[in-house]
């Protein structure tokens, strides 16, 4: 079953619940999707439902952080339930050490030296990690293990 069919599914499941918040989140995922569907012009890989799933993702963190910062509470508490919500359509997440591992395989295999790398290993790693790890902890974790 698709990710589109999937959410479909949760979707009559929340209606169903009268599940507001849960609704509202979902129905934005399946619209994202369905709009990269329409642009791309045709059904989406799980690759691509992915890439769409990380944006979405990658969108809520920052917001939470610049509600954080405005001193928002009830859009913070807003945005958790949304990242929770999309995190359940995301595959498990990496743990620092299992990124640490792939980082340095990835250095490893292209050699890298110093900082002048940082590109080669992120074009390694970040096809690795899509939709499994946060890209900036990424970017941290190699920043750290080419300067050790």
């Amino acid at each position: 079953m698709s990710l589109l069919e999937t959410i479909n599914d949760d979707i009559k499941t929340a209606m169903k619940a009268r599940d507001k918040e849960s609704l509202a989140v979902m129905r934005m995922l399946k619209a994202a999707l369905q709009n990269d569907q329409i642009s791309k012009g045709n059904e989406l890989s799980e690759d691509e439902e992915l890439t769409v799933l990380s944006r979405e993702m990658k969108q809520r963190r920052e917001s939470l952080e610049e509600f954080k910062d405005a001193g928002r509470e009830d859009l913070v508490e807003q945005t958790e339930a949304a990242i929770h919500i999309v995190g359940n359509y995301l595959p498990q997440q990496l743990s620092e050490n299992e990124l640490k591992v792939i980082i340095q395989e990835a250095i490893t295999k292209v050699d890298a030296k110093s900082m002048k790398d940082f590109g080669n290993v992120m074009g390694v790693v970040m096809p690795l990690t899509k939709g499994k790890a946060n890209g900036n902890e990424v970017n941290r974790l190699v920043k750290e293990l080419l300067n050790a």
